[in-house]
C-alpha cells in the first residue's frame, strides 16, 4: 500500500474530487479482478464515500434512502461484504462502521486505522510490521491468528491546530 494521499484530507480539501478518484479506483479494481461493480454496490460505496468518517450500516441506509427507495439491510450488508473483500471499504471494529476505501490493497493487507475523537476522521497507515510481530508472537504461543485489526484512538494533525 503506498501513502499517496495524505492520511487525514485537510478539511478544505476538494471532496468531489477525492470521493470521484475513489470511485474510479474501485471501477479500475472490479475490471481487473473482473468482478461486478453493480448499482448497489456503486451507491453503498458513493454513501460511504459522503465524508471520511465510518458509518455504520444503518447510517448508510439512512444515506441511500435519502435518494432512492430505502433498501433492505441484507442489501446493504451483501454490497458491503462485497467491497470489504475487493479491499474498497474495511470495518472499524471499535466503531462497528465502515469506511471506503481507495488505496490498491486486498482484504488480506495489514492496515492501522487511526482514528481522530474529535472529527470523527479515520486514517489509514501500512502495519504490516505490526502484524508481523503480532502474529509471531501469536504463534510463539501456540495461536494461531485470523484476523487482525489495529485501530488507534487519538487526535488528528488538523484538530491538533
Amino acid at each position: 500500500m503506498s501513502l499517496a494521499k495524505p492520511t487525514f484530507p485537510a478539511p478544505d480539501h476538494d471532496h468531489g474530487r477525492c470521493a470521484a478518484d475513489a470511485m474510479t479506483h474501485a471501477e479500475q479494481v472490479c475490471a481487473r479482478r473482473g468482478q461486478k461493480f453493480t448499482p448497489i454496490r456503486r451507491q453503498v460505496l458513493q454513501a460511504l464515500l459522503s465524508s471520511h468518517r465510518p458509518l455504520g450500516a444503518y447510517e448508510v441506509i439512512d444515506e441511500l434512502a435519502k435518494s432512492m427507495p430505502r433498501p433492505a439491510p441484507i442489501t446493504v450488508y451483501r454490497a458491503l461484504d462485497f467491497l470489504m473483500e475487493n479491499g474498497l471499504v474495511h470495518r472499524i471494529e471499535s466503531r462497528n462502521a465502515f469506511l471506503a476505501c481507495a488505496h490498491d490493497h486486498d482484504e488480506t493487507s495489514m492496515v492501522a486505522f487511526l482514528i481522530c475523537d474529535h472529527c470523527g476522521s479515520v486514517g489509514e497507515i501500512p502495519a504490516a510490521p505490526v502484524a508481523q510481530s503480532l502474529t509471531a508472537a501469536a504463534r510463539a504461543s501456540g495461536f494461531i491468528p485470523k484476523l487482525s485489526v489495529v485501530e488507534i484512538a487519538g487526535t488528528c494533525a488538523h484538530c491538533r491546530k
